[in-house]
């Protein structure tokens, strides 16, 4: 069974489970009894996000909290400040896809330290670009870095909305 075919029922989320400021803590005996009440439940990947086991099947803490508060699972839930680790509820959101997106980090390779802001060597001017709706919009060609800067951040306000990311 993949995750994404498991059905999460509220209300065996909260026989399983209780929350303290973001995590999960079992309420029953669980692995054959090598997991007692109280113990902090799941495990913490390399990629900063906390799953868990329910079923044999993994499960990211994020979603189950979610359900444990809003009753159901959204298609994507996104963490507000990008802290793929903080699932205190007041950080999570309900998102689509692209929402989720919009409000990612810089790519580890940026090389100009501002996200959608880039060095063209050829023309010798910064260029400012934005996604929108799965498509890269050219923004312009800047003198200056801190106006290219401020195109994109205005840009991406305006169309990204709450989930606008500059970082």
């Amino acid at each position: 069974m993949a995750a994404t075919d498991f059905i999460l029922s509220s209300t065996d989320i909260h026989a399983l489970f209780e929350y303290k400021d973001g995590d999960l803590f079992w309420k029953v005996s669980a692995g054959n009894g090598r997991i007692k009440p109280g113990t902090r439940a799941g495990v913490l990947h390399s990629n900063g996000y906390k799953s868990v086991r329910i079923q044999n099947v993994m499960v990211k803490q994020h979603r189950v909290i979610f359900v444990m508060f809003h009753g159901r699972i959204p298609f994507c839930v996104d963490h507000i400040d990008g802290n793929p680790s903080n699932n205190r509820i007041e950080n999570l959101r309900e998102a689509t896809a692209a929402q989720n997106m919009r409000n990612s980090s810089k790519q580890s390779r940026n090389s100009s330290g501002v996200k959608g802001v880039y060095w063209h060597k050829v023309k010798q001017k910064w260029i400012a670009s934005c996604c929108v709706d799965n498509s890269l919009k050219h923004i312009g060609y800047f003198e200056e870095k801190q106006k290219a800067v401020e195109a994109v951040r205005a840009f991406r306000e305006e169309h990204h909305g709450e989930f606008a990311n500059h970082g």
